[in-house]
């Protein structure tokens, strides 16, 4: 089955992406066999954050801060890595206006691959307009209880909200791009020596894998089974082990197939992987997650709604469905009389009522666009005196209060809240080395850029610090080099 290349129709394309004649779509199933053994992906544990009091957006009453999400079980499991095939790329996710009380990204992408411009610096005085389209906040309750108003505040690129949703200009951008003078059969000899003989030379394949773009990637492994004879994935599956081995599979990998494969993997064996399904089903969008699916269709030959009735189950297997239908309405342009609507709603659903009408949040938040529930936020923050996520935090418990909330996280922010889910997969004794591989490695071509800006911002070092810190030997010079450290 032919795959629609990126970016996503709802969006607009990034400046200079893809490169041109670089565009690439799903091959057959099959086409390149990928060896079992891989290692497993994990939901890591989520450490509960205190709860914070946020400043509030333009006068407006502090709302609530946010409770700790449910507990994430989540243990890796072991098994065999699926068939792998070639791919392309995919764009990044829709985002929509942010809190203006929160620290402020630069604009969100909505669209299919990075930007090539660096944004500028800060806006005078902290002060942000409340209709700021990629802006969400960060969410930093599990730093500090006290006010961020200090916190440095990115400059906003605009975005024009025309009836044309390609006219929309991005301010989102990867630290990885398509090298320049580019030769796979020169980077497939270079692997080649660096795995022949005796040991391994690491630093050559950091060097070629870390500033090559996924594309470039998916015919370096063409060009290497046509001049060799053989497999790269299974050459280098023999020369490397543990976390290095994962994460230099997972870059190997078309993105669409590394989500596909993920949430296999998260659904296999004894236990699910819980966090791993909201991660990638709550923050992708409707072209990614189409694709994931007959992806997941036609590499496994599984059903994807089916296996997430198999392993979940109430409120939480309803909100996964609804996203796995990849139907979220992704006009940009804000109805603001429909924002109070669903506000109330909302509130009438859980605040406003004993009990909770927990298919009132699952349709409004399965539904609406991320822009028009960010709009929805700052409605129900003036109506209700309250964050909606602290309301969503009081009214659920578990996965589907996750779920919930990280779809309202990244109609905000979406790169604040991959800069949190960084954070915790490193905090405390241990590293979630599956979430840290996966979040690196599935946004270093989209906004991996704002993630080390909304981290630093966040907890006040820099992601590189954080992660030179919680790994070691070529696993860290990989990491950092796709980073930009």
């Amino acid at each position: 089955m032919s795959y629609p290349s990126y970016p996503p129709s709802g969006y607009p394309p990034f400046p200079g992406y893809p490169p041109a004649g670089q565009e690439s779509s799903f091959p057959p199933p099959g086409q390149y066999p990928y060896p079992s053994g891989f290692p497993p992906m994990g939901g890591g544990a989520y450490p509960p954050a205190p709860s914070g009091g946020y400043p509030g957006a333009g006068g407006y009453p502090a709302p609530g801060g946010y409770p700790a999400p449910g507990g994430y079980p989540g243990a890796p499991q072991p098994g065999g890595a699926p068939s792998y095939p070639g791919g392309q790329g995919f764009g990044a996710p829709p985002g929509g206006a942010g809190f203006s009380g929160y620290p402020q990204p630069p604009s969100q992408s909505y669209g299919g691959g990075p930007a090539q411009v660096p944004l500028p610096g800060g806006f005078p005085g902290g002060q942000v307009p409340s209709q700021y389209p990629g802006g969400p906040s960060p969410y930093p309750g599990q730093i500090t209880t006290e006010s961020f108003s200090s916190y440095p505040v990115f400059s906003p690129v605009s975005l024009d909200y025309s009836s044309d949703p390609a006219a929309m200009t991005q301010g989102t951008q990867g630290t990885i791009y398509p090298a320049a003078n580019f030769d796979a059969m020169r980077d497939a000899e270079i692997l080649r020596k660096a795995m022949k003989g005796f040991g391994t030379d690491e630093q050559a394949i950091v060097d070629v894998v870390a500033n090559r773009s996924n594309d470039q990637r998916q015919k370096i492994k063409a060009a290497f089974k046509t001049m060799y004879g053989k497999d790269l994935i299974k050459d280098l599956k023999s020369e490397l082990s543990g976390n290095m081995e994962e994460l230099i599979l997972a870059l190997f990998m078309p993105p669409t197939y590394y989500d596909a494969w993920s949430l296999r993997n998260a659904m296999k064996g004894a236990g699910t992987q819980e966090r791993v399904l909201i991660e990638i089903l709550c923050t992708r969008t409707n072209q990614e997650i189409q694709e994931i699916v007959r992806c997941y269709q036609s590499e496994f030959g599984r059903d994807l709604e089916k296996d997430i009735r198999a392993d979940t189950s109430g409120h939480f297997e309803r909100l996964l469905v609804s996203m796995c239908q990849g139907n979220r309405d992704e006009n940009q342009t804000v109805n603001y009389q429909m924002a109070q609507e669903d506000a109330q709603r909302l509130y009438q659903a859980g605040e406003g009522k004993l009990g909770t009408d927990e298919s009132c949040f699952n349709m409004v938040l399965a539904t609406r666009s991320f822009p028009q529930l960010n709009a929805t936020m700052e409605a129900y923050a003036r109506m209700a005196n309250r964050d909606l996520l602290a309301s969503v935090g009081s009214e659920f418990s578990g996965y589907i209060e996750s779920g919930l909330k990280t779809i309202l996280k990244c109609a905000q922010n979406r790169p604040a809240f991959f800069a949190e889910r960084l954070y915790h997969a490193m905090k405390g004794a241990g590293t979630d080395d599956s979430t840290l591989v996966r979040i690196v490695v599935t946004r270093s071509e989209i906004d991996l850029v704002q993630i080390k800006q909304m981290f630093t911002q966040m907890y006040q070092k820099t992601l590189g610090t954080a992660i030179a810190g919680d790994t070691s030997g070529d696993y860290r010079k990989l990491l950092l080099a796709i980073v930009g450290q």
